[in-house]
């Protein structure tokens, strides 16, 4: 007797993962074209278009973070399991609803690493070798000869020992400077750092440093760190570089550092309030060196953006551990990928 079975058809797929983005306009950036094929993608862009999406979504992509939008439409999210930011930063995303939640949240830690150190190391070779006035004389058309500083064994304090701090510490290190960190917690000294201190030591280091670089995270600790008595306690001849968050720096009173000179420069590319005011005395500064927090910014950078995501998409649809999942108690991914 034969074995006869009925045929059947294909079993039925999955269903796509439903993704809402949060974005800064209602078509969403153009580098999420690739996610079409493999979710079911909602693309919000107010209170409004985000409680729409949100019911149902599994997955939250982060990629505007200038609005409260998010925290507002939060009741919205009854299937989130987890939240990607598409940035290192993600003290917007830290409101108590979220914190308190056990949705993990991740970041884009490693992507902007590079191109932010290689922004603080030309800073520092841009105020050494007295750049912003061989621009002017040559605008000005002045034979100007000048003896200008080296870089090597000058000192520089990375106040942020994390992913990108490390990648700033390692540029300068090769180009022959002494590199030491401020961290949470005192570590020991390795290949990058000379030494890691202990952030309620910073007072004590901020004396013997030629360059504080700020890379830390904005966080309840950090939000105006740097005040008068921070730019009081460094040399004359210091010069200070912002690549972390504006808040962490009392605007006001950096700009009366710079202009009695109780330090010698800055370098900015994140502020208090973006963008800058076009009066703000910041502008006419000339020992002063702005860019509009574009630090981490290279060509190619979205399309890097979305294949970590999809690394990662690829990670939880297996089950396997997320990387670069942030302490959302403190602010930043502790591991990394």
């Amino acid at each position: 007797m034969s074995d006869y079975r009925t045929p059947r058809g294909p079993e039925p797929a999955d269903p796509p993962v439903r993704i809402t983005v949060l974005s800064d306009s209602a078509e969403g950036p153009e580098s999420l074209a690739r996610l079409h094929d493999i979710a079911d993608l909602r693309i919000a862009c107010d209170e409004a278009s985000l409680r729409a999406a949100l019911p149902g979504s599994r997955i939250l992509l982060v990629t505007d973070f200038r609005t409260e939008s998010l925290e507002a439409a939060w009741d919205a999210a009854d299937s989130l399991e987890w939240v990607h930011a598409a940035s290192a930063g993600v003290d917007q995303l830290m409101f108590d609803a979220l914190v308190d939640s056990s949705i993990p949240v991740t970041n884009a830690q490693g992507i902007f690493d590079r191109s932010i150190a290689e922004y603080v190391l030309g800073a520092i070779l841009v105020f050494a070798k007295d750049t912003r006035n061989n621009i002017r004389y040559q605008h000005a058309h002045r034979w100007v000869h000048r003896d200008t500083e080296t870089i090597e064994g000058k000192r520089v304090l990375v106040v942020g020992a994390g992913s990108i701090g490390r990648e700033i510490g390692a540029l300068c290190r090769a180009a022959g400077m002494g590199v030491a960190g401020i961290a949470r917690r005192e570590r020991p000294a390795d290949d990058v750092f000379d030494a890691v201190y202990a952030a309620d030591t910073l007072d004590e280091h901020l004396a013997r440093a030629d360059y504080v670089v700020v890379a830390a995270p904005l966080t309840d600790a950090t939000e105006g760190w740097f005040d008068a008595g921070r730019f009081e306690a460094m040399p004359e001849h210091a010069r200070f570089i912002n690549i972390g968050r504006g808040p962490i720096v009392v605007t006001d009173d950096l700009v009366t550092a710079l202009e009695t000179g109780q330090i010698a420069g800055a370098a900015l590319d994140v502020f208090e309030s973006e963008p800058l005011p076009g009066d703000h005395p910041l502008w006419d500064m000339d020992n002063v060196l702005m860019s509009a927090h574009m630090a981490g910014d290279f060509i190619g950078w979205r399309d890097a953006l979305i294949d970590q995501f999809l690394d990662n998409l690829r990670r939880w649809q297996s089950g396997e551990p997320l990387f670069n999942e942030v302490s959302k108690r403190h602010g930043y991914a502790p591991g990394g990928q």
